[in-house]
């Protein structure tokens, strides 16, 4: 093992959905550890993806698009010659009743979320099957796909298919290929108040989980960054839960207490 595990020097790693939230800081953590980092999304960031005086080379893509993970995978090889490790976070989808909603949004939603790291992976294998040090993939899972997700059944359901996905890509492409999912839980980004409300209502739904708040992502990215590193060298086909301890039970808020009660405070 290195001196330094983390130190991602000559290393090529591509992030899907980088331009903005979760992407943005992965991309950046990848940076900072002087990886070689190729980004890329719908739409150019406003402001370039840079740290420590490095900066990520950007691909305009839509990973719905076969065509386009080519494209990003072609200019990844262009540039390094190389890609260590796949970082599939593009990903998401607005709240939608279940009952209503058109089979179509339901197709966009699992093509972004499912088939889409599915088809990038496609994409990476022939180049890292043929390295010396094979290659890492990283999957960007949710806890939606481990519980009921209200106005969300496609992502939670497309989130579930991911870790399935993950431990068998592990098993067909191992041990060259390493395969990982992260899965995400309550973040605190720059689109919270979309979901939780203001801050009361960020505060409360942080209370809701075991550490008592949201995460933020350079939390997950940290995560992110080991699983791709040396450290993580005997784990593949694993979803790694990043979610704070989980949702406090739901029996424990119907109770007069609610999640308090059960929480001791300093003096105990």
């Amino acid at each position: 093992m290195p001196d330094n595990p983390l130190d991602m020097t000559g290393q090529t790693v591509i992030v899907t959905g980088a331009t903005m939230g979760l992407g943005r800081v992965i991309a950046t953590r990848f940076l900072e550890h002087r990886a070689d980092v190729i980004a890329c999304a719908r739409r150019e960031p406003e402001e370039p993806i840079a740290a420590d005086g490095r900066e990520a080379a950007f691909v305009t893509a839509d990973v719905r698009d076969p065509d386009q993970i080519g494209a990003v995978v072609a200019e990844a090889v262009r540039l390094t010659g190389r890609i260590d490790v796949l970082v599939n976070n593009a990903g998401g989808a607005p709240p939608a009743e279940t009952a209503t909603v058109s089979p179509r949004f339901n197709e966009k939603v699992i093509a972004l979320n499912l088939v889409a790291p599915l088809t990038f992976a496609q994409a990476v294998y022939p180049v890292m099957n043929t390295q010396e040090d094979g290659g890492v993939i990283i999957n960007i899972s949710s806890v939606s796909g481990i519980r009921p997700t209200p106005a969300g059944a496609a992502y939670g359901a497309a989130k579930a298919g991911l870790d399935s996905l993950t431990q068998t890509l592990a098993h067909e492409w191992g041990p060259s290929i390493r395969v990982l999912s992260v899965m995400v839980g309550l973040l605190r980004t720059e689109q919270a108040h979309l979901y939780y409300g203001d801050e009361a209502g960020i505060e409360a739904v942080g209370q809701t989980l075991a550490l008592g708040r949201l995460g933020n992502p350079d939390e997950i990215a940290d995560v992110v960054l080991f699983c791709a590193s040396p450290l993580a060298s005997f784990m593949s086909g694993a979803s790694v839960p990043v979610h704070g301890g989980g949702e406090v039970p739901s029996y424990l808020l119907a109770t007069t207490g609610e999640v308090a009660r059960y929480r001791p405070g300093p003096e105990s």
